[in-house]
């Protein structure tokens, strides 16, 4: 049953039960009034009405609005006084939260319902006063959920569909329905309504770009960066994480009460560790690309304050920032520096790494993160433990194929060329303990000499044998990670044999 239902049969009991006050707790006031009509309607209940804007009215009649003489409260004390077993509703709550005028009179009102079996009913976002809340029950009105997103899809698409070009199916309905969690009602309608007129239509390819509304809606977060690249991205091997991704994908986006009809959650995501240019920030990018979901990074350096308890207040709202915008991709670059703070006697880097951790191990929304580090010996254990991370990966200097493959990639990218096998294998062995980004540089380099001469890519003729000793002559300046600082790579192979599964299909580090 979906919350407004479970929200609406527990309203009807309460007016059956002439509970003197049921307060409904909601920032969607027009689902609220909604639910009000449809049960004046099919349990034909006299309800009294009142908002600011269109007064007082019964919601089981057809009739005009009753004259409030401009003081509503004074209306509702004189109607609970006149009539028993009355209902009324007020949608512009206001002023309840602590003791003043305004909620002293509430307060005298809910005594004359008391004593007449009348019942008040509150609409409103806020706390509301203690001893208000003496004299009845509160009822939480959620936002939209699952079910309720994809009714109103679908009803939105049949009312629109014979005048704009609707190209969705059932599955482009769902993953909709999921994309559009957080949005209130109106905004539902708001963002489809924008999306139709700007496409002339609904089409599959520009369903991703529902979600990029959201970072619109909240105030942005000092610590959390949106990622807003249009670049299309690829990754050299990495054969068995992208197995796990678009295996994990599909868990991911399934509707919620599948999910907890067998007590399951979705993918929290993944901690990859590995030596530096080996594509583990990249790989944060690619699954945003590849999941079409909008990328965040947590710079945690900027949620640290020196002033008592601000850190911890900047990493809380972060996190309730990350929560309204998602589902989303949550990037954390090298989350070692942030657990290195909090074990070096920091108490209030501790307490920051407390929050993350529990909100990492407790968090119900969608939100996969992808953790990179590099210094493995600086992660603590507390980290490793399943429901932290869903895996955690390891991502180790490249084997042959996957040089093969960067290298063909590059070369075709950047020089629309493709070297013949006798020139690949030769480039494949010379960069032998090169990583990915080592190999790039190398190719770019000498790709911006090729412009810097006149060489346009794909119209100037090109002497492959001249390119080809070009490329291993940059390749041999470049003095690799693997001899630079050949301990920390040692440290990190042994570390990812140990204790992750290594990303290619090889499941023998490269040394």
């Amino acid at each position: 049953m979906s919350n407004y239902k479970e929200v609406k049969q527990e309203l009807l009991r309460y007016i059956i039960a002439r509970t003197p006050l049921v307060i409904v707790n909601t920032t969607e006031r027009e689902r609220a009034e909604k639910m009000l009509r449809e049960l004046a309607a099919e349990k034909q209940l006299d309800i009294l009405y009142y908002t600011d804007a269109k007064q007082l009215k019964n919601l089981n009649s057809a009739g005009g609005v009753y004259d409030t003489q401009e003081d509503p409260l004074g209306y509702f004390l004189g109607a609970y006084k006149k009539q028993r077993h009355c209902t009324i509703a007020l949608g512009d709550a206001k002023r309840i939260s602590d003791d003043n005028v305004y909620s002293r009179e509430l307060l005298n009102i809910l005594y004359m319902a008391k004593e007449t079996a009348g019942v008040l009913i509150l609409i409103t976002p806020d706390t509301v006063w203690t001893r208000l809340l003496q004299f009845g029950m509160i009822t939480t009105l959620d936002l939209p959920d699952l079910q309720e997103r994809t009714n109103q899809i679908e009803e939105f698409i049949h009312t629109y569909r014979g005048r704009f070009t609707i190209n969705l199916d059932n599955q482009d309905i769902a993953r909709m329905a999921v994309l559009l969690q957080g949005f209130s009602e109106i905004q539902i309608d708001n963002i489809l309504s924008a999306e139709i007129i700007d496409s002339n239509g609904l089409d599959k390819s520009r369903i991703h770009r529902l979600t990029e509304q959201k970072q619109r809606l909240y105030t942005r977060s000092a610590s959390v960066q949106y990622i807003n690249d249009s670049r299309k991205y690829r990754i050299a091997g990495m054969g068995n994480l992208k197995a796990w991704l678009t295996e994990k994908k599909k868990v991911f986006f399934m509707p919620e009460e599948v999910l907890d009809r067998y007590d399951l959650v979705p993918p929290k995501g993944i901690l990859l560790v590995g030596v530096p240019g080996c594509g583990k920030s990249l790989s944060a990018k690619l699954i945003s690309q590849e999941w079409e979901l909008p990328l965040f990074r947590l710079d945690v350096g900027a949620i640290f304050d020196k002033w008592v308890g601000e850190s911890e207040k900047k990493m809380r709202e972060a996190l309730q920032y990350i929560e309204n915008v998602s589902p989303c991709i949550l990037w954390i670059d090298e989350i070692e520096k942030v657990l290195a703070t909090s074990d070096s006697g920091n108490e209030t880097g501790k307490r920051v790494l407390g929050d993350f951790l529990f909100w990492l191990q407790e968090a119900k929304s969608k939100v996969f993160m992808v953790a990179t580090a590099n210094d493995v010996k600086a992660l603590p254990y507390e980290l490793y433990r399943k429901g932290r991370f869903s895996e955690i990966f390891f991502a180790g200097l490249p084997g042959e194929e996957e040089r093969k493959e960067v290298i063909l990639h590059y070369m075709e990218r950047t020089m629309k060329l493709v070297p013949k096998e006798r020139e690949l294998e030769e480039l494949v062995r010379k960069t032998d303990k090169y990583s990915y980004s080592d190999i790039e540089n190398a190719i770019k380099d000498v790709a911006q000499k090729l412009l810097i001469n006149g060489y346009i890519p794909g119209v100037t003729p090109l002497n492959s044998e001249i390119i080809i000793k070009e490329l291993l002559s940059a390749i041999t300046k470049i003095i690799p990670i693997s001899r630079t600082n050949s301990e920390l790579v040692e440290d990190i192979c042994k570390w990812g044999e140990e204790k992750a599964i290594n990303v290619s299909k090889q499941q023998e580090a490269v040394r």
